[in-house]
């Protein structure tokens, strides 16, 4: 089987996490305990996730010329991920996030984009040539949806297959053209329900699917996945396990998600073989150290 082959065109921040008894109110202030400074950015995230169930990973984004941003590059590079693509910024620093995680695992996050913000479509035009030889793309909003789009559109023509996370939602509707490029849409709930407008979760999967999304693929956290397309919904069960810090979870996730699809896999296989990824990663503290090896799925699954 040939190596999967993966673009990723996303953000790149540095998450510093605290971990509380319990998450603040509104201006309250929470003494905290133990705290943690780890790679993070969903497009960075997602890249990790993939190259480490198999996937030959490229990146395009952008970092600051920063201590941040020379770590985060350095991050990517140990492991695998080519880098060719992400422009170091004189002009702007490097993304950050604060996180804070309670002791369930949920989190708030608060981020500073920084040189995610100027990702732009030159950017993804100057990538062309890996983009020609992809399988798979990989995209988020945590960069311009201009560039996001640009990037659906280019690999589109070439017959790359389209992954888009959905988060943070975008504030303006995802254009109808758009939608019918992408072959793997995967928003949580609350995303699912602002990107279709209405107000209830079946009703908004399908205004989805009728707008010409393939496949609609929602996560539900400790209750799995469910898969939407032209047959109808099917749901894959989570795996159990003791949950420590939710951050990174969807992104691990949708990175192995992409590896699967890209390796061959039914859809069905890859969402299971994804929620393990995402179950294996609740167990760790940070995001992209939390990301599990191909081992460590495939044990899961056979375990089970």
């Amino acid at each position: 089987m040939a190596q999967p082959q993966l673009v990723v065109a996303g953000s790149i921040n540095t998450d510093i996490i605290v971990h509380s008894a319990r998450l603040p109110a509104a201006g309250e202030t929470v003494l905290g305990g133990d705290w943690l400074m780890a790679g993070g950015g969903k497009g960075a995230n997602q890249a990790v996730a993939a190259a480490r169930a198999g996937a030959n990973v490229h990146f395009v984004g952008r970092t600051g010329t920063d201590l941040f941003g020379r770590e985060s590059l350095q991050r990517l590079k140990v492991e695998g991920i080519d880098t060719a693509h992400v422009v170091e910024d004189s002009q702007k620093k490097s993304g950050l996030a604060i996180i804070m995680v309670g002791p369930d695992g949920d989190n708030i996050i608060s981020v500073a984009q920084g040189a995610n913000a100027a990702v732009s479509p030159e950017d993804v035009d100057a990538a062309a040539g890996i983009i020609d030889a992809a399988d798979v793309l990989i995209a988020q909003m945590e960069i311009p949806a201009e560039t996001v789009y640009h990037a659906i559109r280019t690999v589109h023509e070439h017959g790359t297959k389209v992954l888009l996370n959905p988060a943070p939602a975008p504030g303006e509707p995802i254009p109808p053209e758009i939608l019918g490029m992408i072959d793997y849409l995967v928003p949580n709930q609350v995303e699912a329900l602002r990107l279709a407008g209405t107000g209830d979760f079946d009703s908004s999967v399908n205004a989805l699917l009728e707008r010409g999304v393939k496949h609609v693929i929602v996560t539900l956290g400790a209750n799995g996945a469910a898969v939407f397309d032209s047959s109808g919904r099917h749901d894959v069960p989570a795996f159990r396990v003791n949950a420590v810090d939710a951050v990174g979870a969807g992104d691990a996730f949708c990175g192995v998600l992409a590896c699967g699809v890209a390796e061959g896999l039914d859809l069905l296989d890859a969402v299971r073989m994804a929620n393990a990824a995402a179950a294996l990663s609740v167990t760790r503290p940070g995001a992209q150290p939390s990301m599990p090896a191909r081992d460590e799925i495939l044990a899961l699954l056979n375990a089970q």
